[in-house]
């Protein structure tokens, strides 16, 4: 795959797109909660896939969802991983250099506020552009399932809108509210009956 991008100009345009707050996934349903959806993967909010048929189902609802998202136009693929130091090697460098091998570091995340360096975190992303298409993220879906990889999102070269799975479902981020209610009415049976969505 072709890098398609610089750093400097995706690093860019997200402080453009979402000044709120860095491209931390985690922190996306908070911040932007006015066009936040959950999404779960499995029937009866069950967490973890135990079996191909429901690997089959998790993977379906990505997808679904990706598609519309993102039919016909290219996507940023962002993993992260994260170090004791800005420059150090990775903590559990593994499954992410191993399923994202064309990502190109584009930011890190430093929290630095407890005075012991020890507990200091430098969170890395790195992304890759490429043509949407059903199934080109599979393996990094699949692996998020497990809980083998964590922060992985997908935004379109644009940035308005953002797929962030977990081991569990999919937070989503639409460009607009009406969007996502429109979105929240497509898939119902998806959505959780939690009052606060979760």
């Amino acid at each position: 795959m072709s890098v398609g991008f610089s750093p400097a100009m995706l690093a860019g345009l997200w402080q453009e797109r979402w000044p709120s707050g860095p491209p931390v996934a985690h922190t996306f349903r908070s911040t932007y909660a006015d066009r936040w959806v959950r999404f779960h993967s499995l029937p009866g909010s069950k967490r973890s896939p135990e079996s191909e048929d429901e690997y089959a189902i998790v993977l379906d609802r990505h997808n679904t969802v990706l598609d519309e998202l993102f039919a016909g136009t290219d996507v940023f693929v962002v993993t992260m991983d994260w170090s004791g130091t800005a420059t150090g090697p990775p903590i559990h460098p593994e499954p992410r250099q191993t399923l994202h091998p064309d990502g190109v570091r584009w930011w890190t995340e430093s929290e630095q506020d407890d005075p012991d360096p020890e507990f200091h975190v430098h969170r890395r992303l790195y992304a890759d552009r490429r043509p949407w298409e059903r199934g080109c993220a599979d393996d990094l879906l699949r692996a998020v399932a497990d809980d083998a990889l964590a922060e992985v999102f997908l935004t379109d070269t644009e940035l308005r809108r953002i797929h962030h799975p977990y081991d569990g479902g999919a937070d989503v981020i639409l460009a607009t509210s009406e969007e996502r209610d429109r979105m929240c009415d497509r898939h119902i049976d998806w959505l959780s009956s939690h009052l606060a969505g979760l």
